[in-house]
């Protein structure tokens, strides 16, 4: 009979094996726990593992929308929604990264904004504000400087309360209250209450409301270029370029325009070549939050709007 070989079974090996594997994991874990209780940290599983073996980095890029944007970003806002149903609905038509604002004082806006959503779009309250000229009617409910701090408060919660599903908010008109601290605080401590972002429209080069709204950490970007501010197509295309030449010298750009149909037409053709060009439009909220993650963000001061 042949004598029984001196070297270990297949099965001692496994068991070699795994008692070697638990000794490594329980010497990495009271290591860790060691040094994070000398160091006046609370013990952790995560402390004692993770931190060792690190996840795989997530391939998303923004974890808020779901978007990864490859290369530059974009976003672009339409404005003024709700008082045309026919324009609101081409601006519906638009690819959904594209962000929609709505008036809250139009009678359609409510069924509206909640079928935008439904579409996809993300949804923001294009709250009206008090402009520095007196030519411009912002609308009935707008935010005034010398309101009282509480009736400013009821105000914007009734043109929250208009526009369902909404994400932030944006100005409508504003050049003389976005000017007033004081004013803009009630605004920034009901949007940090309720966990909304504001983008500041710009209708003023000088505006506060970016500076008010990150006392109150609101996440606040403002934008970067209205493409129609001369209503034309030639104007349009114009900005449309200035909006690339943005994104790509800041990896992120924010637009503004209205349910003008040069501006609707140009974005409609626009928006079909975008991937192509090396860009990715994104929702307005994934723009900010680019934004305030970029050591610097870009306080581009460009010409008022409305």
């Amino acid at each position: 009979m042949r004598p029984h070989s001196a070297r270990p079974s297949f099965f001692a090996l496994h068991i070699i094996l795994g008692m070697a594997v638990c000794f490594l994991i329980g010497f990495i874990a009271s290591v860790a726990w060691a040094s994070g209780t000398e160091a006046g940290a609370t013990p952790a599983l995560r402390s004692s593992l993770f931190d060792y073996f690190p996840a795989r980095p997530s391939l998303r890029s923004d974890t808020g929308s779901g978007i990864a944007p490859r290369g530059p970003a974009i976003a672009i806002v339409i404005d003024d929604l709700g008082s045309s149903e026919a324009r609101t609905r081409r601006a519906m038509a638009l690819p959904s990264a594209v962000t929609l604002s709505f008036l809250p004082y139009p009678v359609a806006t409510p069924a509206l904004a909640a079928e935008a959503a439904r579409d996809g779009h993300e949804i923001l309250v294009h709250v009206p504000m008090q402009p520095l000229s007196a030519r411009h009617n912002p609308g009935p409910m707008a935010l005034k400087v010398g309101q009282s701090p509480e009736e400013i408060t009821r105000r914007l919660l009734w043109a929250l309360s208009r526009v369902p599903d909404h994400k932030g908010v944006n100005n409508h008109e504003g050049s003389r209250f976005t000017l007033d601290r004081a004013a803009l605080e009630p605004v920034m401590q009901t949007l940090a209450e309720k966990n909304l972002f504001f983008l500041d429209s710009r209708t003023i080069g000088h505006s506060k409301a970016s500076l008010v709204a990150r006392a109150y950490d609101v996440p606040t970007a403002g934008r970067d270029v209205f493409l129609d501010d001369t209503i034309s197509a030639s104007a349009v295309a114009r900005e449309l370029g200035n909006l690339e030449r943005q994104a790509r010298k800041h990896g992120i750009a924010i637009a503004i325009g209205h349910p003008h149909d040069v501006t609707m037409a140009a974005l409609e053709r626009w928006t079909a070549a975008v991937a192509e060009k090396g860009f990715t439009l994104v929702p307005v909220s994934t723009a900010i939050r680019m934004e305030e993650a970029r050591p610097t963000a870009s306080a581009a001061l460009l010409p008022s709007g409305s």
